[in-house]
């Protein structure tokens, strides 16, 4: 007897009208990012009696929608069906040519007393349960493959990762390889830089948009750390062999902080001999380092070697622009409105670690919810002295336009107006370099101070006035006097 479940054509109309429905509603309920990944790619197949069942790409995708989405998914249901409708999930499994029907946890109501397994849950089998202590590759020849993408977290997507001029290659070949695992020349992909800059977000999303798009079923995120750690425990536990085999195995490894392998000569042997296994089968290697392969210490050569042999793309700390954009968009996900004072304040007192920034926001948001305190400048100036080491009250370019207009005793608004002035011209072009050199503000932000100039402009002047304080006594000392007269103004 013919499953209805299986059947392809029953309802599938109805069930995509009805679906639409609950889409509108759902796109009203949760924010933007959310509903572009993790309901814009739900398909719906068909209505089997008071079931709508949904496709969806994964079981990480299931996981993540019933663990996060359960509660506004069945009152979304009940709201569109009416009472005792329910979802049911066609998940793929690792077979192409097998798929698990799953219901919705969110769904199923409480028995008064045991019943039986619904029809549509007969064909599943559930994952095993994973005790998280029990290294990955033991897990994987227990044949639980299905927790193997479980050490991706599923909120460092490319669609809430904020572009900058100081993470633009990294993100464009991250992409890149995301959407063509081993089929880029970029294998391996090495991204370096300091703590906090998004380096293991970058990598994450990789691992999670190549396994929601199916690119790669079998994906390994490991720490260098972890990686040692399970090697030891395979010698100790005699399962060389199946450790070999787990990392070998996989279709896209991502290993963080490579430098931690330095020293580790036994581990460096292992993964050399990893590497070289998966790069020849075409599969894809993403790896994290706070530095450039070619300054690694500690580590063979022929594993920098082979770091080197692939792409390698830095990631620096973001100017202003990136930081406000991400200030922006953490403020949207905290359904969280600040002045556009304090979000100034805080792109640029916290300039060098995302992780730092987001801290911060998170920190000032808590703190005003739980005391009823407004959020203020003076209030996220105590929040960033408490989480970040020696911080300094940034400077402006309205303060440097001050200092220097005050120092040449001239208007500040003839630095923003067209005049060619000499004692203008040489005043300006100070004001720029200063702001070059003493704020993290880009070159666009800069001309835009100083009457909408383009960037070419800010550049020339830079060079002027750096080639002048070299041949030019009284220039020199002008720059070095004004310098610390701004620096006095930082707290």
């Amino acid at each position: 007897m013919t499953n209805p479940l299986q059947s392809p054509d029953a309802g599938s109309e109805q069930a995509k009208e009805l679906w639409q429905q609950c889409l509108s509603i759902l796109k009203e309920s949760v924010p933007p990012l959310s509903f572009k990944t993790w309901f814009e790619p739900v398909k719906a197949l068909r209505i089997d009696n008071d079931h709508l069942v949904l496709a969806i790409p994964s079981q990480f995708f299931y996981d993540w929608l019933d663990e996060h989405y359960s509660e506004i998914l069945r009152t979304t249901i009940l709201t569109v069906c009416g009472p005792g409708w329910k979802i049911t999930y066609n998940i793929p499994s690792d077979d192409d040519h097998t798929v698990f029907l799953k219901e919705s946890e969110s769904t199923k109501e409480e028995p008064a007393e045991p019943a039986a397994l619904p029809a549509s849950l007969q064909s599943a089998t559930p994952p095993p349960l994973v005790d998280p202590f029990t290294p990955r590759f033991l897990i994987r020849m227990n044949g639980n493959t299905n927790a193997l993408p479980r050490d991706l977290n599923p909120r460092y997507t490319f669609a809430n990762f904020v572009k900058g001029e100081s993470n633009q290659l990294a993100h464009a070949a991250a992409m890149a390889v995301a959407n063509n695992p081993g089929g880029t020349t970029f294998n391996p992909l090495v991204l370096y830089g300091g703590s906090g800059l998004g380096k293991t977000h970058l990598v994450h999303a990789v691992g999670n948009q190549a396994f929601v798009s199916g690119k790669a079923r079998r994906i390994a995120y490991v720490t260098s750390e972890r990686f040692t750690t399970e090697f030891i425990e395979s010698i100790q536990r005699d399962k060389t062999s199946e450790f070999s085999y787990y990392y070998r195995s996989v279709d896209l490894l991502i290993v963080d902080d490579i430098q931690f392998f330095a020293g580790k000569d036994k581990t460096q042997d292992s993964f050399f001999h990893t590497f070289n296994a998966l790069y020849q089968l075409g599969k894809q290697i993403v790896l994290t380092s706070d530095v450039p392969p070619k300054d690694l210490e500690g580590l063979d050569e022929r594993l920098i070697s082979r770091f080197q042999s692939g792409l390698t793309a830095d990631i620096q700390a973001p100017d202003l622009e990136t930081r406000l954009a991400i200030l922006q968009k953490k403020c949207e996900e905290h359904n969280a409105r600040l002045s556009g004072e304090v979000v100034q304040y805080l792109a640029s007192a916290v300039t060098k670690n995302i992780r730092e920034l987001e801290g911060c926001l998170v920190r000032l948001i808590a703190h005003t919810s739980l005391t009823a305190r407004p959020i203020t400048v003076d209030l996220a100036r105590e929040i960033v002295h408490l989480v970040v080491k020696d911080v300094s009250t940034p400077l402006t370019i309205d303060q440097i336009q001050c200092v220097v207009c005050r120092y040449y005793d001239i208007p500040e608004e003839q630095l923003r107006s067209k005049t060619r002035k000499k004692e203008i011209v040489i005043a300006r072009q100070i004001a720029m370099y200063l702001s070059k050199e003493m704020t993290n503000s880009s070159l666009k932000t800069i001309g835009m101070f100083f009457g909408g100039r383009d960037h070419s402009t800010v550049i020339h002047s830079y060079q002027t006035v750096e080639d002048l304080s070299k041949k030019d006594s009284s220039m020199h000392h002008a720059l070095e006097d004004l310098k610390r007269k701004l620096s006095a103004l930082r707290t």
